[in-house]
């Protein structure tokens, strides 16, 4: 039986591109055992491009989601985990785009894209064509990357930069500063800071984004507690709820089965790539 293998590699982009674009992620993972991962949801949006075998995946885990093949795929900002089969090996780029990113990269707002998931080309085109055929013939993560702030300066400067409608800037700060605390803040007091009911925060940050700020929220708790959950060394269940803002474990259990559509222990068996990244 082969050995198993994961590389992953993190790279920032291109400084005109941080506003739009969280990170690459390069990984090739070979040599385990085939199952299906779970893509978690997050605070971005996720594009993956694969540099093998088309991407086999479901807008969710256990549910009767078609799975459906992806040479590269776009997918909004989900408030359920992404199924991801595979056959053991998975080879490719994943890109985080921010909601300000949706705009000035595909020409369209996060909304749009919210619990779907598209091929990248039906966004971006013969851009996303090219980019497909650029990242499969480099040899290097480098020259991928490099490849990568190239082809999204170009759509963002396609997208037309200032005619592209904005998002409005409160709705912009929510995001932010709902990011900043890992969700752990009250969304009536991010509107009161901005001028805004409740209310007419909530219909705005929905109309951009995709989702509620509370349902955001709760997706950042759960981002957290992922990353807990899956370092080298994960801590005791009973302290991730803690370190990531539950009010206590059976919350964290609650809300991992609604994201996951498993308990923690139940996914932390069956996640064949788990710390892989």
């Amino acid at each position: 039986m082969e050995e198993h293998a994961a590389t992953t590699i993190e790279a920032r982009p291109a400084p005109a591109l941080r506003r739009y674009v969280g990170a690459y992620v390069g990984f090739d993972l070979r040599g385990f055992p085939s199952g299906v991962h779970c893509g978690p949801p997050g605070r971005g949006l996720t594009a993956v491009i694969s540099l093998s075998d088309p991407l086999e995946m479901a807008a969710g885990v256990d549910d009767g989601s078609p799975v459906t093949r992806f040479d590269s795929v776009a997918g909004g900002l989900m408030c359920r985990s992404v199924a991801i089969h595979h056959d053991g090996r998975q080879h490719g780029v994943q890109v985080s785009l921010t909601p300000l990113g949706a705009r000035a990269i595909y020409g369209l707002p996060a909304a749009v894209l919210a619990h779907r998931l598209v091929p990248l080309d039906e966004l971006l085109g013969a851009l996303g064509v090219e980019l497909v055929d650029r990242l499969r013939a480099a040899t290097t993560w480098a020259v991928r990357f490099a490849a990568l702030d190239a082809l999204l300066l170009r759509a963002v400067s396609r997208s037309g930069g200032d005619r592209v409608p904005r998002v409005r800037p409160e709705v912009a700060e929510a995001w932010r500063r709902l990011v900043a605390a890992r969700g752990r803040v009250q969304v009536g007091a991010v509107a009161a800071e901005l001028g805004w009911s409740h209310r007419h925060l909530t219909d705005r940050f929905r109309g951009e984004v995709g989702l509620s700020p509370k349902t955001f929220a709760r997706v950042l708790r759960f981002e957290h507690a992922h990353e807990l959950a899956t370092e080298h060394e994960p801590l005791p269940w009973a302290d991730v709820a803690t370190v990531s803002g539950y009010a206590d474990q059976a919350h964290l259990v609650r809300d991992w089965g609604a994201f996951t559509g498993r308990s923690p222990t139940v996914w932390r068996r069956g996640e064949v790539l788990l710390g892989t990244g």
